[in-house]
């Protein structure tokens, strides 16, 4: 409540007093919840009202090189874990641009967080490795007739620079850094981006796995190339983590 200044007589001088300014009227009523509406543009008179052509062609997306079935086409995923939408600029084996298109009916929002919905971290990251994916998934990096996928090996230096919410538009850039055709090593860096804006940053590691024919058991036998130049020998009940010394065909325990 406001409070204005009004003159008082007393003994037949003026004097100032305060008293409080009367509450103006709500714009809205309970009953009926009427609205008042602003007074029409006179003529003549520019008005602010865009509509929504204009603010369409304005936000539009940049021309599509891989569309969500193309990148099917690359990637392993599939719902509800492919997180890229459409790559809008790519040069091979050098770098991508993708988007994803964060909406409200994403599931993870159902617990994260009910009453107030932020895209997690960790799916930010994944959401990025896979458009690195997209890069290292095709020539000149790798041959997809021979097969194989990246799996993560590791990553650094990652920094959350504001939330995703939805409604928000991540465009994701990856840029192949070096990749050691030796060991099947592939380093980039990357950074996400929301209204122009930094949200997410850092440097990744993927490792490249390959199929080579089936183990004594008749399970699928894959061979992973790390770092330092040590072979990991995986197989169906295996998962990539830590190994159990650093020997050539080191069976990995389940991670």
């Amino acid at each position: 409540q406001g409070w204005q200044v009004v003159p008082r007589v007393s003994r037949g001088a003026s004097a100032l007093a305060l008293a409080p300014r009367a509450a103006a009227a709500p714009r809205a009523q309970r009953a009926g919840l009427r609205l008042e509406a602003d007074a029409p543009a006179e003529e003549g008179e520019a008005s602010d009202w865009v509509g929504g052509a204009a603010i369409s062609e304005s936000i539009k997306d940049p021309d599509t090189i891989f569309t969500v079935e193309q990148i099917k086409e690359i990637l392993p995923h599939r719902y509800p874990f492919l997180l890229v939408d459409k790559v809008v600029a790519f040069e091979p084996g050098k770098r991508a641009v993708a988007i994803k298109k964060v909406t409200t009916n994403e599931e993870f929002f159902n617990g994260h967080f009910p009453s107030r919905a932020i895209m997690p971290g960790v799916l930010q990251v994944e959401a990025m490795a896979q458009v690195g994916g997209i890069v290292a998934l095709q020539p000149p990096v790798t041959d997809p007739s021979e097969g194989g996928d990246f799996f993560f090996a590791g990553v650094d230096s990652i920094k959350w620079r504001k939330p995703v919410v939805p409604g928000d538009t991540l465009t994701m850039e990856m840029e192949l850094v070096s990749f050691k055709k030796r060991f099947g090593i592939v380093k980039m860096k990357g950074k996400a981006y929301v209204d122009g804006k930094v949200a997410l940053e850092g440097d990744f590691t993927f490792a490249l796995v390959k199929e080579k024919g089936l183990g004594a058991e008749g399970t699928a036998v894959q061979e992973v190339e790390r770092v330092r130049g040590c072979r990991y020998r995986l197989t169906d009940g295996c998962g990539v983590g830590a190994a159990e010394g650093c020997g050539s065909r080191t069976l990995l325990p389940q991670g």
